[in-house]
């Protein structure tokens, strides 16, 4: 019925929603769109009208008469005030007879266009899967299929194209499940292996220089800090090459366990590369950096350099001659690093801050300055532990679970838009403090399809004219160049700037220790981890901190969960883990830039217990016949073959 399909609709993420409904017609109608008359057939279920809309289909007024009674199949959506539908099959229904070759039986649906019919595509695929099928071969091994109680691929397609029942499809769907996952487990575990077999010697004799750096510093290292040092050392000093993830909630102090690392390579005379994904960033790092090692820097004589590709060409020149002849122990930069051109005397480390912002070509290029350089990746995002087995699943994991002594827990609070006076006024307190405050939007133009959220550049002229005249307020945006977003962070570090309305660009990354509030206008437009994300921008000193996240007043079920979750959880670990329930597995951070075969049925939420069986599958294949060697094991070489220029043997994961 309609009212079942107006459900769905209401909980669809897409607005859209595929049903089948028995219908009578009412009447015809024409509607004039661009110059183009538009023939409408309005229908009822009884209770409920609806509109299906024959786009270059004039015909059909002909053919759906008016009082007639069909069976009406389509994806229905809510537009212009009526239920609607432009991509349908239908079927005469006259008593209880219909076509028995397209209703009353199971019919798989196509994407499609709206000219482009489902009767029309389930024919052309009907006729190319009966006549072909057969000649299918398996991309798995025969005795795994045979074990694992698998069809061969050719019934599979079959299945999935000409289904017999509902239970064949939801049988092959199964089983093309765990074909799918076998292949993506064979290209990690195959990187795992290779990875495992490269000898890098004795690289590294001591640590005394790193050791002094960090018994010089005011504070005591956290447990998790100290655990993560002892496992980079152990792969340091290992004759194995380092492939580690360090995950680490933003400010659990991940930078100065990446600098032990460098200062390990330092002393045994290798440079240090660490990539970053934008120059904003890069500077950001930098400064920390070169903070962080202060006088020990000068003291030891360690040469700290930034490269990016908006520096002068003779200040690039520069740096990329100290580079090669090994003057610059220490370069921090972006995508320049990489460049042709470019070389380093002696690269024995890389690390890569938030990898799944770079190419799989990128992060390969970079490690090939070097001879099989160790690699640390860092990341702040929250990963679920699904992704830590597929995306990150060539890498040790390592994590920082703990935060530093006097941090306090960042209160967050969630208001509707027509509470925001009572947030302003909340902020304006921190202001009198003397403290500083974020104002977040979504957008930096206009949107016809969003207008209840204003643009960032009105938000702005309403925070200095109206709300904050007192206050000197700055913005900051992805369309500003990279000189311009850093001489607006670095007025609004030093005081000059006291309110910085901004888009998501200072979503990682930027620290002012005194800014302790931030508002996320529009909250629900951002998904779960980026609001962690945004949130971690505060509370990066001993002050107590505010997260203030205001919606629009009516917003969808899965919006209030992720405020609710916002409110209740602090820490990136518990919130991946709703976010990844709450988001499709397409969305999920890092998997398109992870170089590893996309997926056709596969779903890394849903299908979790398959993906495990696969990963212990093909682990256990891999202990008895590393280089797969015998004969049985054909068709997994055939799968690496097939990714391995694709995947340019990326060591990074």
């Amino acid at each position: 019925s309609f009212s079942e399909v107006i459900k769905e609709l209401y909980s669809s993420q897409t607005g859209k929603t595929h049903a089948t409904v028995i219908v009578e017609v009412l009447e015809h109608k024409f509607v004039l769109a661009k110059d183009k008359k538009i023939p409408k057939v309005i229908v009822t279920d009884g209770e409920i009208k609806a509109e299906l809309v024959c786009y270059n289909r004039e015909f059909l007024i002909n053919t759906l008469k008016i009082g007639e009674k069909f069976i009406v199949t389509g994806t229905w959506e809510y537009k212009f005030n009526s239920l609607q539908c432009a991509t349908f099959d239908y079927s005469t229904l006259d008593g209880n007879s219909y076509k028995k070759d397209e209703f009353g039986v199971v019919l798989p649906i196509y994407s499609s266009t709206e000219n482009l019919r489902q009767r029309t595509i389930r024919k052309t695929v009907h006729l190319i899967v009966s006549h072909f099928y057969k000649e299918i071969e398996d991309e798995i091994p025969e005795y795994v299929r045979k074990a694992r109680h698998l069809l061969p691929m050719s019934k599979i397609i079959k299945f999935l194209h000409i289904p017999p029942s509902v239970k064949a499809v939801e049988i092959a769907r199964k089983n093309m499940v765990y074909y799918e996952f076998f292949k993506m487990n064979t290209i990690i575990e195959y990187q795992r292996t290779e990875d495992s077999k490269i000898d890098k010697g004795k690289r590294y004799s001591s640590c005394k220089l790193a050791d002094e750096f960090i018994a010089s510093l005011p504070f005591e290292l956290t447990g998790a800090q100290k655990r993560a040092i002892e496992e980079i050392k152990r792969d340091l000093f290992s004759n194995k090459v380092m492939h580690r993830l360090i995950q680490g909630d933003v400010g659990s102090g991940k930078t100065i366990v990446a600098i032990y690392a460098m200062l390990v390579a330092v002393e045994n005379g290798l440079q240090t590369a660490i990539m970053v994904p934008t120059e904003v960033l890069a500077v950001q790092h930098y400064i920390n950096i070169t903070n962080l090692l202060g006088e020990f820097a000068k003291k030891h004589k360690i040469n700290i350099r930034l490269l990016k590709g908006g520096m002068p060409q003779k200040n690039k020149r520069l740096i990329s001659l100290e580079m090669e002849i090994g003057k610059s122990q220490i370069v921090v930069g972006t995508h320049a690093m990489f460049q042709e051109g470019i070389k380093f005397k002696n690269l024995g480390l890389v690390i890569i801050d938030e990898q799944h912002r770079f190419g799989v070509e990128q992060r390969a290029k970079l490690i090939s300055k070097g001879n099989n350089p160790d690699v640390l990746v860092m990341t702040a995002t929250p990963i679920p532990r699904t992704l830590t087995m597929t995306v990150y699943g060539t890498l040790d994991l390592t994590v920082i679970d703990e935060m530093p002594l006097g941090r306090k827990k960042i209160i967050t609070k969630w208001y509707k838009k027509n509470d925001a006076h009572i947030v302003y006024e909340k902020v304006r307190e921190e202001l009198k403090k003397g403290f500083k405050a974020y104002f977040v939007y979504p957008f930096i133009e206009d949107s016809e399809v969003l207008e209840d959220i204003q643009s960032l550049v009105e938000a702005y002229n309403y925070l200095s004219n109206e709300v904050f005249k007192e206050y000197k307020v700055g913005i900051l945006h992805g369309k500003m160049t990279p000189e311009e977003k850093y001489e607006v962070m670095q007025n609004f570090k030093k005081g000059e700037i006291r309110v910085l309305t901004s888009t998501t660009v200072i979503e990682v990354g930027i620290d002012v220790p005194d800014a302790t509030v931030i508002v996320i206008e529009g909250a629900e437009r951002f998904g779960l981890s980026q609001l962690h994300q945004l949130r971690g921008r505060v509370g990066r000193g001993p002050y107590q901190s505010y997260c203030y996240l205001i919606t629009s007043e009516k917003i969808t079920e899965d919006a209030k969960k992720r405020m609710l979750a916002m409110v209740k959880y602090d820490d990136g670990f518990s919130i991946s883990e709703i976010d990844l329930s709450l988001r499709g597995p397409g969305e999920i951070i890092g998997y398109q830039q992870s170089g590893l075969p996309e997926f056709l049925l596969a779903d890394l939420i849903k299908d979790q217990k398959i993906l495990e069986l696969t990963r212990n599958d093909v682990r256990k294949i891999f202990k008895s016949d590393p280089d797969l060697a015998k004969e049985k094991n054909t068709s997994m070489r055939e799968i690496i073959k097939r990714y391995l220029d694709k995947l340019n043997v990326v060591r990074s994961g």
